[in-house]
């Protein structure tokens, strides 16, 4: 669940709509009744120049953005390395917002960063942990693999369960969850159809 922080009335409010090549951004900044809309590219040079353009408002600076695959990474992995304070915004948490804000479901990558800048705004974030900087990388990247490996087991047996015993051998189920598991899938993977226990 999100936690509501307490942001510096000062701070510059920055929400990073991540996305594979490009991000788009908006920033509000204190007193000022504008925002100012830019686009940063997945670069290096480009990561350079947002960040120093972050650095050159020289006052607080707090930026959100929403994790997309491992794409926000990079510019997250920058922005602690600067030390501007960053924002994880749930995307359960964004959509409900997007939904309430704008009366429907349909997004855009403009949308999503005007409501991340809302949350923002509100409170409604997490504290971003950056897995290199907390010296969480290789933990993390095990946790995702052993939940991939976990996942395509429970996808195997229920397709086991649903579509081939029924057809093949729906009298052998009985034995799935018993002892002779081992030996259930043995046969199984000996003698895959009736045809090939008859030959």
């Amino acid at each position: 669940m999100a936690k509501v922080h307490s942001i510096a009335q000062e701070a510059v409010l920055v929400a990073i709509d991540i996305s594979k090549k490009r991000n788009d951004v908006l920033i509000q900044i204190p007193g000022s009744t504008r925002r100012r809309r830019l686009t940063v590219l997945n670069q290096r040079a480009e990561h350079d120049r947002f960040i120093d353009q972050l650095k050159s408002f020289e006052r607080p600076v707090l930026a959100g953005f929403e994790a997309t695959g491992n794409y926000h990474r990079a510019l997250a992995w920058r922005l602690v390395d600067a030390g501007i304070e960053t924002r994880l915004i749930s995307s359960m948490a964004l959509a409900r917002q997007r939904e309430a804000i704008h009366n429907g479901w349909d997004k855009n990558d403009p949308k999503d960063a005007q409501v991340i800048l809302h949350m923002l705004a509100t409170g409604v974030s997490q504290t971003y942990q950056d897995p290199l900087a907390a010296g969480l990388a290789d933990v993390q990247e095990l946790s995702k693999t052993h939940e991939a490996v976990s996942r395509a087991k429970t996808q195997t047996i229920h397709r086991i369960l649903t579509h081939y015993l029924p057809l093949y051998f729906p009298e052998i189920e009985r034995f799935l969850n018993s002892s002779r598991r081992d030996w259930f899938f043995a046969l199984l993977e000996k003698f895959p159809t009736p045809a090939a226990i008859t030959a």
